[in-house]
């Protein structure tokens, strides 16, 4: 299709795949961003000149990012005659293979689906990817913060995220209740908006051998599985035994369950083996708070991971600063995992971490390590010296309130010097 808004920079290479397998990144890489909406524009306009200047100072010039503006949301919809999701959007961001994006609008009880949603599905985005650690001096309700150490992959395609449900009293409604009650021999109360969560094999296992790839990549210790299987058997505890699969016809030589742990090591994990084991969600979420370093790399359904990793957050500051990405088996779209918060569009004033350590995962992703050290490393700086937005001046004594941009300043002082 003819190309309307969206321009490649120049000097800038595209990123390649190499035997459907490796990525192939330049030292001048093109990579794709979306503003977003509401506060999209302040945090990303700050978030780009950190990365720039993290690469600038770990390779003297020598590799660059090439930056491509791309549109989803209320501004493709200005450009694109209403459009919200172009599909020269959605061209680009599979050609260029990385990108990342601030927050998109999604409207509550009504008018269109959740961009994020219909990306993923557009995109078969199929592992959302939270990792959630703590950096010293970020206010957190926890006593001992800094043992949260995990990253979450969440099934992104099916659950809840299918879509598939039924208005009370609609035709459709009516047809799967008919269906439900008669031939199935189901009772549930009259009238019920009805929803469906198919879980697929296909989709469990992707998704698990992501993770327990990551892990072996990463030399984390432990892939927990997470679901409701005690009460949902077919579709949660159906996650949990094709999990268990994956692990044992691919994975057989680099991991061991649980119970092999203590039934053949005495509980003393051997070197180069991963634990496989699982865990009930609601369990679970007690014991991220009791117990956080137990866990590693966690893997689990839609919705439980839709909780959990907004919960996790909470432990070590707020979604303020949890990053998140998007991934298929190569493409990723790491993005803002916090909402558009329109009532503080365009007044400089909210906090860009969640934004800014998604950009971090995405220079490690890229293999670009030096760079994403830089801000981890002067992140933390900062924040000894209680030079902070506003939504962290609030949780300490005698802090210095800055704005976004004006973080963004202290921020790269701090890793150029």
């Amino acid at each position: 299709m003819p190309i309307k808004h969206l321009k490649l920079p120049e000097g800038g290479t595209k990123i390649s795949i190499h035997n459907k397998q490796q990525l192939v990144v330049p030292d001048n890489p093109i990579l794709g961003y979306i503003e977003g909406d509401g506060i999209g524009p302040d945090i990303m306009t700050a978030c780009l000149r950190i990365w720039d200047a993290a690469v600038k100072k770990a390779y003297d010039g020598q590799r660059q990012i090439h930056w491509a503006e791309l549109f989803m949301g209320e501004k493709a919809a200005e450009k694109y005659e209403g459009a919200i999701f172009p599909e020269e959007t959605r061209e680009a961001l599979q050609e260029l293979v990385v990108s990342i994006k601030g927050p998109l609008t999604t409207p509550v009880g009504g008018g269109f689906r959740s961009l994020n949603v219909t990306l993923r599905q557009v995109l078969d985005l199929y592992a959302c990817v939270r990792p959630v650690r703590y950096y010293s001096g970020v206010p957190s309700p926890l006593r001992y913060p800094e043992q949260v150490d995990v990253i979450i992959f969440r099934e992104n395609t099916e659950d809840v995220y299918a879509g598939i449900e039924y208005q009370s009293g609609s035709p459709e409604m009516r047809k799967v209740e008919r269906f439900l009650k008669e031939e199935m021999g189901a009772t549930f109360f009259e009238d019920s908006g009805i929803g469906i969560k198919p879980i697929s094999p296909f989709g469990s296992k992707r998704l698990v051998r992501k993770a327990i790839q990551y892990a072996i990549d990463n030399k984390r210790k432990s892939v927990t599985l997470v679901h409701k299987g005690n009460i949902m058997k077919f579709t949660e505890g159906a996650f949990r035994n094709w999990g268990y699969e994956v692990a044992r016809e691919e994975f057989g030589e680099q991991t061991i369950t649980e119970e092999e742990l203590y039934s053949q090591y005495e509980g003393k994990q051997p070197e180069g083996k991963i634990v496989i084991k699982d865990r009930i969600a609601d369990i679970m979420f007690q014991l991220m708070l009791l117990r956080p370093s137990e866990f590693d790399v966690i893997a689990t359904t839609n919705l439980n991971g839709d909780y959990l990793s907004d919960a996790i957050a909470a432990e070590v500051g707020g979604m303020g600063i949890a990053p998140g990405a998007n991934m298929s088996d190569h493409v990723a779209v790491f993005e803002a995992t916090h909402g558009t918060a329109p009532k503080y569009a365009n007044l400089d004033k909210v906090n860009p971490g969640s934004l800014l350590f998604s950009g971090v995962n995405m220079l490690e992703y890229i293999g670009w390590q030096e760079a994403a050290d830089l801000i981890t490393t002067a992140y933390p700086e900062v924040l000894s010296k209680k030079i902070v937005t506003y939504d962290f001046a609030r949780q300490m004594e005698n802090a210095t309130e800055v704005s976004t941009s004006g973080f963004a300043d202290v921020l790269i002082q701090q890793l150029e010097g």
